[in-house]
């Protein structure tokens, strides 16, 4: 599906004035790279070698480097692999993340999270830039760091991304189906339903791999020693505070609660025990007495919205009334927030609907957002799967 026009866009937005937050403006969303052809936009990355480059993330397969003129049509293909059978089902599964390795400029290593099928799999790659084309990655030089036996199609997650300590942060979800039915939520010798986090610097044993020495369940026996953090159904929006590096995860909910973390090493957050700060009624039995539980953040119920998209905490210049703030938004409804987060209270505030999407005459929002992104900048993106992009700005006066 093409990006909705400006115009188009305009119409089926409902722009809420933000009280308290933004005084008298009022957000709108304007489109970027119009011109290029996009499909199913997932993520947005820029590389750390100072060339103010932006890769687009799609999820059919490809890499795209866009034009610095926003308003240029030309992309250049990074990397392919859509001839990879990567989906049974188009929506969840796919190439679903990217990560620069911070020293990129000196050694051109990048990460990249796909999905692969018969058997169905997760691969983590690394892939070096071409020695002949720094628009290119050299696809003889993929080296496969990890696979994860996937039991469904969904629940893929992918978030993929580096922490300011260097290591490689990626994310699993629970294997998908409904109801965590293999219950590997709460399971440490599984992967899934996991955030992991691995040194691409370094060899453990015969992992392609190293194992970061204070991983939290290292030496745990029937544990596997990659685990990060647990107990995640579906996380979907991934970042690193790069001011105050507090961790923030968005966590797909299934029947009522979408939730928003904090990520503490060795945390578990719950699922499937719990869904939100919340029982979840599918699972009859109680938890053992032994489990601690961190709660989210902030959640908000099923009245609200049906699918967190997370986002990342701006730092911008041209939103500066959202400075600190946290932006994200839902998949299902289009709806855009911001809130605040005060770690020493463990307090949010300034919780704020930003943008309303409106429905068509099929329930369908004007746009499905997959991912908040930032630029080279430090400005706020936003990706619908549908093909557009759309950086958020003031309304003009």
């Amino acid at each position: 599906m093409k990006p909705l026009s400006a115009a188009l866009l305009s119409s089926a937005l409902a722009l809420s004035t933000v009280s308290g937050l933004l005084a008298a403006d009022t957000l709108r969303l304007e489109p970027v790279w119009a011109a290029c052809k996009t499909e199913r936009p997932i993520s947005l990355v820029h590389s750390p070698d100072g060339s103010g480059r932006q890769f687009l993330v799609q999820q059919k397969g490809k890499i795209l480097i866009l034009p610095k003129d926003p308003a240029g049509s030309e992309t250049k293909t990074f990397l392919d692999l859509s001839d990879r059978k990567m989906e049974e089902n188009d929506f969840e599964e796919g190439l679903l993340g990217l990560a620069f390795h911070p020293k990129y400029k000196e050694n051109g290593r990048v990460f990249v999270y796909y999905s692969q099928q018969d058997p169905k799999h997760s691969v983590i790659s690394e892939f070096k830039v071409s020695k002949d084309d720094p628009d290119k990655l050299d696809p003889s030089t993929e080296r496969i760091l990890l696979t994860v036996p996937q039991p469904f199609w969904n629940h893929n997650s992918g978030n993929t991304l580096f922490g300011p300590d260097g290591f490689l942060y990626i994310s699993f979800g629970d294997g998908g189906k409904g109801g965590d039915p293999l219950r590997f939520g709460q399971n440490r010798f599984m992967l899934l339903g996991k955030i992991i986090r691995i040194d691409v610097d370094s060899r453990t044993g015969s992992r392609g791999y190293g194992i970061p020495k204070d991983n939290p369940f290292l030496n745990r026996e029937a544990m596997q020693p990659e685990i990060y953090a647990w107990g995640l159904r579906n996380p979907w929006g991934l970042s690193f505070d790069k001011e105050t590096g507090l961790f923030w995860c968005a966590d797909v909910g299934q029947d009522i609660w979408e939730e928003i973390n904090i990520i503490e090493k060795g945390g578990n957050y719950g699922w499937s025990w719990r869904e939100g700060k919340h029982s979840f009624n599918q699972r009859q039995e109680a938890p053992p007495e032994e489990a601690e539980f961190i709660d989210p953040i902030h959640e908000y119920s099923h009245a609200d919205g049906i699918s967190i998209t997370g986002g990342f905490v701006y730092h911008g210049k041209k939103l500066p009334a959202l400075k600190e703030a946290y932006i994200f938004g839902d998949f299902g409804n289009g709806r855009i927030w911001s809130l605040r987060y005060d770690p020493a209270t463990k307090t949010v505030s300034d919780h704020q609907l930003l943008i309303d999407a409106k429905m068509d005459a099929k329930g369908e929002a004007a746009f499905k957002p997959t991912a908040f992104c930032e630029d080279s900048n430090g400005e706020a993106i936003m990706l619908d799967w549908r093909g557009g992009l759309y950086r958020m700005l003031p309304q003009q006066p």
